[in-house]
């Protein structure tokens, strides 16, 4: 069912979402022994407290399960990209202001391990919430880039990435990997948990394809802000985090001097019926179909393959923002 009831009557639902805060929020986090890391699974409990916290918050981290080395080669090289990126200044791929730029990650081979892109604990909880095979076809990533000389540390407006007409329930879960220990200090995102639940499209001040689309209005936070204040979480190195699309968030500024990356890759529900493809590298193309005979896949992944040297030539100058369209066709 889509949503269609006036903000009135979503606040009447949810009385209790405006109550007075007795405790600050915390963010769920599952820590898997090392034998559900070992067999890249988390076991029944944990992924019931996973769940839980995705019904609940809307937000989940999972420690300790990408091996830093796969993280360290490909951070190296978008640390790189994003340098070249942000010296296009105006002209750059800045979502709300030039301190967070999105960038893809490049597409070919070498960058390409299923660690990172496919993790299987990710993909257990995303069926879970979501049902068998979601279907990914969204990959690029954020990042916080340090204050140059002589500017000031900008924020994003709090905003969802839901800013179109959809589900009341989970349809699109985003998977974030940040590839060092993300902080306060090093633009960690400002999240609002439970804001998943109980909004749509009446919450937000502009629509999808304007440059502030999604951003939340302000009487709202102001409200939201007495019952359960924003928060930003320390994320370590090696963990994901799986974050409804709904959420209410903001890229917050990185105060340090390293480049902060954090990848996002969009799964859809399989019944969504969103329009969006992959393009990926043809040396790729390998391990997508291993896994996929082996039965370890678990995605539907829709893929336009393109030569090694055309994605090289191309991805640092893809879409950005509203350019891309997560909504369903009818």
């Amino acid at each position: 069912m889509l949503r269609t009831q006036k903000l009135s009557s979503a606040l009447a639902k949810h009385a209790r979402t405006f109550a007075t805060v007795t405790q600050p929020p915390q963010v769920g986090v599952v820590r898997p022994s090392a034998q559900e890391v070992k067999n890249r699974t988390l076991d029944s409990r944990n992924l019931e407290k996973a769940v839980r916290h995705m019904h609940r918050d809307g937000l989940v981290i999972v420690e300790d399960v990408v091996p830093h080395t796969d993280i360290d080669t490909l951070n190296k090289k978008m640390i790189e990209d994003a340098h070249t990126l942000q010296a296009r200044g105006d002209k750059g791929p800045f979502n709300y202001n030039k301190g967070n730029i999105q960038q893809d990650a490049p597409p070919v081979s070498e960058y390409f391990s299923p660690s990172i892109f496919i993790n299987p604990i990710a993909t257990q909880i995303t069926t879970a919430m979501m049902g068998p095979r979601p279907k990914w076809t969204f990959c690029s990533a954020n990042s916080a880039m340090a204050t140059l000389p002589g500017g000031t540390p900008q924020r994003q407006p709090v905003h969802s990435d839901a800013d179109f007409a959809h589900p009341d329930h989970p349809f699109a879960l985003v998977v974030n990997i940040p590839l060092v220990t993300t902080t306060p200090e090093n633009g960690s995102t400002e999240i609002w948990l439970g804001t998943h639940n109980g909004f749509g499209l009446d919450a937000q001040d502009c629509a999808h394809g304007e440059r502030a689309s999604g951003r939340i209005r302000e009487e709202l936070l102001r409200q939201r802000q007495e019952v359960s204040p924003p928060l930003q979480p320390v994320i370590k190195k090696g963990s994901i985090v799986v974050r409804d699309l709904r959420l209410w968030h903001a890229g917050m500024p990185n105060t340090t001097q390293q480049t902060r990356v954090m990848l996002a890759m969009i799964h859809f529900a399989p019944w969504f019926r969103n329009r969006m493809r992959l393009e990926l590298g043809e040396d790729i193309k390998p391990f997508l179909e291993g896994l996929e005979k082996e039965g370890r896949l678990g995605l539907d992944v829709p893929v336009d393959w393109a030569s090694r040297e055309a994605v090289l030539e191309s991805y640092l100058n893809r879409g950005f923002g509203n350019s891309y369209d997560f909504s369903q066709e009818a």
